[in-house]
């Protein structure tokens, strides 16, 4: 988690921020690999016990993490 900190906040990036797409693609799949990477390590259950956000958003972030929603989350019913 400190090495992605490290990676945002380095001037440099892999492809520069000035070309269109890709310059702010390679950030989103960076910060996406992270945090699939922390929710799969943690656990859903572990994840929901401290999601300060809404049902909704927590569903959101089951479903761009890729992990599976049958996994019980504490009874929340998601």
């Amino acid at each position: 988690m400190s090495l992605l900190l490290v990676y945002l906040a380095f001037p440099l990036d892999l492809v520069p921020d000035v070309i269109p797409v890709p310059g702010y693609a390679d950030d989103a799949i960076i910060v996406t690999a992270v945090l699939c990477s922390v929710m799969r390590r943690a656990g859903i259950d572990a994840v929901r016990k401290h999601w300060p956000g809404t049902d909704d958003g927590f569903a959101a972030l089951i479903r761009i993490t890729g992990l599976d929603r049958t996994t019980p989350s504490g009874g929340t019913g998601l």
